[in-house]
């Protein structure tokens, strides 16, 4: 019994002391490993892969590295060899040896000699020769030619040549006009007795936008199409007195050569004419149009006017039942003529760049506009528009009204009506200030009309 003790004691200390030699000897090999100058340096494989170079010995001479290669496998690395850029590393533990096989895939090995290093072959890549035909080509100029040409037929077969296309164009008459090509085709089709009546009113429409153009308007004069224009006011067909309004005014309007011709052409008495007879609303709206582009800023025309009866007839139509909607266009016209001539009196003949300034002011002088309205009873007729519901109806007579003031202060006093109305006015327009000034508008439009109507009742009250 003591025997088998005794061996079985024996036995254990042997096996501790193979153990203890055992781990004595790894750690000597370990020891070596780290002290000794060709030890290796473990990349993890998370690495950058350092531009492509392998991974060196520590001071180790280039030429005296040998490059090891890896494979797919764990292969046992020996001292004194580089590991390529890239590559796993481990320690084998069972061993003690370090083992080294390739990293990601799509990362190839390169070699240069006893230098090995790796590339990522993912991405495009050219090689040096590829690279150097390339800049050759380029500075010759003689690129792919055949790849060229090719290209050219491709953008060819998508255009077609100019002069195919102008044939195509002359075939389909649709050869680009001028703006006088274009008046000269529609004057044409306007005079042409086998056209008919929409033909004629197409034509003179098309004109109207054609002559909104300064050079467009003289160079309707210079055809004859002004008078042909100018004749239509008097056509037996309504729509054409119409379209022949909307074409004058439109052409006459801040063009001075182009209104000389139409008042010289009996322009304003056929306008005058068209509007003191039986005419439908949109004529005499047409009309009036004309009436005020024909004399704005023109003193020569608003003499002819006031010769001519103008203001007898607007006061007429004024008071004509039914036509209530052209008032506010007449008082316009006639404030227009008011505040023109004072202002140019104030001023001078600057703001209108005219060659004959002197002529202009004997003309202004002779249009005596204010004692023609008081004498035809316009006094009295102008407070009737403060009744209306409309703002801007009132807005323009109370513009009037403070234009003839100087002329018609006695009557505005002795008016039944008007005082009245304008107080109404005032208490009307300062609510509607309140709520402007509610909104955050200190100076809004009715804070306007409430300064027009304060200041007609401060002129009326003095002596």
């Amino acid at each position: 019994m003591v025997t088998i003790r005794t061996m079985q004691k024996k036995r254990s200390n042997t096996l501790g002391l193979v153990m203890a030699l055992w781990l004595v000897s790894l750690q000597l090999v370990c020891a070596q490993n780290m002290k000794s100058s060709t030890a290796l340096t473990i990349k993890d494989s998370t690495d950058d892969l350092n531009d492509g170079e392998e991974t060196r010995l520590p001071n180790a001479d280039d030429e005296d590295l040998e490059v090891f290669r890896p494979t797919d496998n764990w292969q046992t690395l020996k001292p004194g060899q580089a590991v390529p850029a890239g590559s796993h590393v481990r320690m084998n533990l069972q061993t003690g040896q370090n083992e080294v096989k390739l990293g990601e895939e799509g990362l190839n090995r390169w070699t240069d000699g006893n230098r090995q290093g790796v590339m990522n072959t993912n991405n495009p890549s050219f090689t040096a020769q590829e690279l150097k035909e390339a800049l050759k080509k380029f500075k010759e100029g003689t690129d792919d030619s055949e790849g060229t040409k090719q290209e050219e037929d491709a953008v060819r077969a998508n255009f077609r040549p100019i002069e195919e296309l102008k044939k195509d164009m002359e075939a389909l008459d649709m050869l680009m006009e001028t703006d006088i090509q274009v008046m000269r085709r529609l004057l044409n089709q306007f005079n042409n007795t086998n056209s008919t009546t929409e033909e004629k009113i197409t034509a003179l429409l098309d004109l109207e936008y054609l002559v909104h153009q300064v050079d467009n308007a003289q160079n309707l004069v210079s055809m004859g199409g002004m008078q042909l224009v100018i004749h239509a006011l008097n056509s037996t067909d309504i729509r054409l007195q119409e379209s022949a309004a909307f074409v004058l005014g439109s052409a006459v309007s801040s063009n001075p050569s182009v209104q000389v011709h139409a008042v010289e052409g009996g322009a304003l008495q056929m306008l005058l004419t068209l509007l003191a007879t039986q005419r439908p609303m949109t004529v005499k709206k047409k009309g009036l149009f004309a009436v005020a582009s024909l004399m704005r800023h023109f003193p020569f025309a608003q003499i002819h006017f006031l010769k001519l009866g103008g203001v007898q007839m607007l006061s007429t139509l004024f008071q004509t039942p039914g036509a209530e909607a052209l008032r506010v266009r007449i008082i316009t016209i006639l404030y227009d003529m008011i505040t023109e001539k004072e202002l140019i009196s104030q001023v001078g003949l600057d703001l209108i760049p005219d060659s004959s300034h002197q002529e202009r002011l004997r003309q202004y002088a002779e249009v005596s506009l204010l004692p023609v309205l008081e004498e035809q009873g316009w006094c009295l007729l102008v407070p009737e528009l403060l009744a209306s519901p409309e703002h801007d109806w009132r807005e323009k007579a109370l513009r009037a009204l403070l234009a003839m003031m100087a002329q018609c202060q006695s009557q505005f006093k002795q008016h039944p009506t008007l005082t009245t109305s304008l107080t109404e006015l005032q208490k009307q327009y300062k609510e509607l200030v309140l709520t402007e000034q509610d909104v955050g508008e200190q100076d809004g439009y009715f804070g306007e009309i409430l300064a027009l109507v304060d200041s007609i009742v401060v002129k009326m009250q003095r002596v």
